[in-house]
C-alpha cells in the first residue's frame, strides 16, 4: 500500500495538484489535510483526519457505471467508519476554486458544529 500511495502522490492529476495547493500547509482555516491518505483498504485523494473529512476529486471516469458502483460502495464503507465524503469534479476545481474552497469550508464547519 505504501508504494501505491507514493506513486499516486507522484502522479497527481492537474485538478489534484490545484486542490493540493489550496489545502496544503493548513491553508484552509488551519485544517491539516493529507493527500493520498490510506484508510483501511482504500486511498482517499485528500483527508482531514481530525474531522474525518474525505475529499475525492472526480474526473470523467467517475461517470462510468462500473466506477459509479465502485464509488458508492467505497463511500458507504468509509461512512461506516465515520467519514464524511465530499466529491468534487475536476472541472470545478480547475475553473472555480473559490466555490470549491467554500464547499469544503462549509462541510468542515458542518462537521465541527453538528445540530
Amino acid at each position: 500500500m505504501k508504494t501505491n500511495v507514493r506513486d499516486f502522490r507522484r502522479q497527481q492529476t492537474p485538478a489534484e495538484q490545484a486542490l493540493w495547493e489550496l489545502l496544503r500547509d493548513r491553508r484552509l482555516d488551519g485544517l491539516k489535510f493529507r493527500r493520498q491518505f490510506p484508510i483501511a483498504i482504500f486511498i482517499a485523494d485528500f483527508c482531514c483526519f481530525e474531522l474525518k473529512l474525505v475529499i475525492e476529486v472526480d474526473g470523467g471516469v467517475h461517470e462510468l457505471p462500473y466506477q459509479k458502483a465502485h464509488d458508492e460502495n467505497r463511500d458507504t464503507y468509509l461512512r461506516s467508519l465515520g467519514y464524511t465524503i465530499l466529491r468534487l469534479p475536476n472541472e470545478q476545481i480547475l475553473t472555480d476554486p473559490a466555490t470549491v474552497m467554500r464547499r469544503i469550508r462549509n462541510e468542515a464547519q458542518r462537521i465541527q458544529s453538528p445540530p
